[in-house]
């Protein structure tokens, strides 16, 4: 008699297909869980990618214009403390048709400046139109030079 029933039984579970509603519950939320754990971060992933790109466009445009002026002004920044796009694309130091590359619009050639000090050192570059999160569009040497 015992055996009959753990025959019924086994014969029960094999004919048995699927998952059980508990099991895909189970699924559904662990993926929940996973979903809302991983959509910020790559969020966040996306803005400091764009957020790079502006500063590597900014540190582009700066060694052209140190260039600049070390080519066509002989290395004498008193007499030129500030270069524009629109002269760096004049003098083939730089590609025309530069864009800022978190809202691919195009850089702005007489707004976006360079500035260096007398004696050569970078104070800011200005990007025009400014990026997303900077102040003015103006990157500092310090944030320039260091990343």
């Amino acid at each position: 008699m015992l055996a009959q029933a753990i025959k019924r039984r086994l014969s029960k579970e094999e004919n048995q297909k699927g998952f059980t509603l508990i099991e895909l519950l189970a699924v559904i939320v662990i993926l929940g869980i996973i979903a809302v754990i991983a959509i910020p971060m790559i969020g966040n992933i996306v803005t400091n990618s764009r957020e790079n790109a502006d500063l590597a466009t900014a540190r582009q445009i700066y060694e052209a214009a140190r260039l600049y002026v070390i080519g066509e002004q002989n290395g004498n920044f008193s007499t030129n403390t500030s270069v524009t796009l629109a002269t760096l694309q004049t003098a083939n130091y730089i590609d025309v048709g530069l864009v800022l590359p978190s809202t691919k619009l195009p850089l702005t050639p007489a707004s976006t400046i360079v500035t260096f000090n007398t004696d050569g050192v970078l104070q800011t570059v200005v990007l025009t139109p400014n990026p997303a999160g900077v102040t003015n569009g103006s990157y500092a040497a310090s944030v320039i030079l260091t990343k």
